[in-house]
């Protein structure tokens, strides 16, 4: 028995190990079909070479890498709104409102004083705020606000999402 080096982690390993316990990486030069196969390092299963997530103990064996920059869809089907969905661009953690941001424009432009964009964003506490202040002339000059930040694409739904897309 002897001592030799994971080819994959560099890790000191018995010669007689079937796979390095810390990576899972198969040992012995092709024995248990290697070219296609891997062990779990958690419960030791063979698994296939490309899988990231045991199928036996459900345990992640790899770290995750994106390489391209697809969208990825969030979809909570915890609730029946439909503004609980959500687009991250690129897998950069910038959500996107499913709300259009053109009939959120025009809401504001043509309906602001009764706030009606931000009831269409899903904002109705601020909404019924602003409407209460629209006698005072605070609400609107934060009328004049959301629309800057509407036409500049930085103004958010009920849920933080920009309020993005046309």
């Amino acid at each position: 028995m002897a001592i030799i080096n994971c080819p994959e982690c560099g890790k000191e390993i018995s010669d007689q190990a079937a796979a390095c316990p810390s990576c899972g990486t198969p040992i012995n030069g092709g024995q248990n079909n290697a070219d296609s196969k891997k062990f779990c390092k958690f419960c030791g299963e063979q698994i296939d070479k490309e899988c990231v997530i045991c199928p036996k103990c459900g345990k992640q064996v790899e770290e995750l890498h994106q390489t391209d920059n697809k969208n990825i869809i969030i979809n909570n089907n915890n609730t029946s709104s439909s503004s609980s969905n959500a687009v991250v661009n690129g897998g950069g953690g910038m959500m996107i409102s499913p709300k259009s941001r053109l009939v959120t424009l025009l809401l504001c432009l043509f309906l602001g004083g009764l706030a009606i964009h931000r009831f269409y964003v899903g904002k109705v506490g601020t909404g019924i705020l602003m409407i209460l202040l629209m006698c005072t002339g605070i609400g609107e000059v934060w009328l004049l606000v959301d629309f800057i930040m509407i036409l500049l694409g930085s103004f958010t739904d009920n849920f933080g999402n920009k309020v993005m897309n046309w």
